[in-house]
């Protein structure tokens, strides 16, 4: 051991401290997502391609040598959304999160409007752009560029408004686009009582780091979709903590009126 540590360079400790990092921002990144049992099934054919070379199965070891050898190629195949979502995540800025009173807007606009629509049935789709750009979907939809109010925000989604069945894209405490078309997730583990609307925030969570609100017509049910991830709230007060964590620092967070929601 200590002859190790003599010959153990600072460059050393750089690398080993560099390669932990990646290890664990990877395992975060992936956490909760099918891309763990994915890398589960890839070790457990990792094992028996070498179980099969050690009882000389030649047969089963041909074929998994032949499918391993390509393996870079499988893994950037099948992690492609996860990889774009990893190099998206890497340029981000390190800082922290500022604060700004229009996000304190943006936050209670879309809580009182999910609150609305839920109580009165009516879907909704609201995306909350964060740091990737969300242009690809903001111009399959049709341009509002408006001042964000609950009034207007909630009017785009009313039965009888032509934008209703789409998502509306938030930026910049301003309504950017509204009908936009959404990716629908491939996870094939989603729970089959979602529809369209949750199956499309989830899709688009997982290939940026924007957070969408979904209200569902037929349950009331309101839920906050992240990096993949759907939630159900229990209420608008839930609603409102949980985007105030995310967008909001902790130093910064104002304290909430107690008659707000009773407006």
């Amino acid at each position: 051991m200590g002859d190790v540590i003599q010959f153990l360079r600072w460059q050393d400790i750089v690398d080993i401290l560099l390669v932990s990092f990646i290890i664990y921002r990877t395992i975060l990144l992936i956490r909760g997502t099918r891309a763990v049992q994915m890398l589960f099934g890839i070790a457990v054919l990792i094992v028996i391609y070498f179980g099969a070379r050690e009882l000389e199965l030649l047969t089963l070891y041909w074929l998994l040598r032949t499918l391993l050898s390509s393996i870079f190629l499988i893994t950037i195949i099948v992690f492609q959304a996860d990889i774009r979502r990893a190099l998206t995540q890497v340029g981000k800025t390190p800082f922290s999160k500022t604060y700004d009173d229009a996000l304190q807007n943006t936050i209670q606009v879309v809580v009182s409007s999910a609150r609305y629509l839920s109580r009165r049935r009516i879907g909704g789709l609201i995306v909350i752009e964060r740091e990737t750009g969300l242009r690809d979907y903001i111009e399959s939809g049709h341009k509002v560029d408006a001042k964000l109010s609950t009034e207007l925000l909630v009017s785009l989604f009313l039965p009888s408004s032509p934008l209703h069945d789409g998502g509306v894209i938030i930026h910049n405490n301003r309504i950017q686009n509204a009908g936009c078309l959404l990716p629908l997730t491939k996870n094939p583990y989603i729970n089959k009582r979602y529809g369209t609307r949750h199956r499309a925030a989830i899709g688009l969570s997982e290939e940026t780091d924007a957070v969408i609100v979904v209200i569902s017509e037929e349950t009331q049910e309101i839920s906050m979709v992240q990096h993949g991830s759907i939630t159900t709230v229990s209420d608008e007060t839930v609603l409102l903590n949980k985007l105030e964590e995310i967008f909001i620092p902790k130093d910064y967070q104002p304290h909430l009126w107690k008659n707000w929601f009773a407006k």
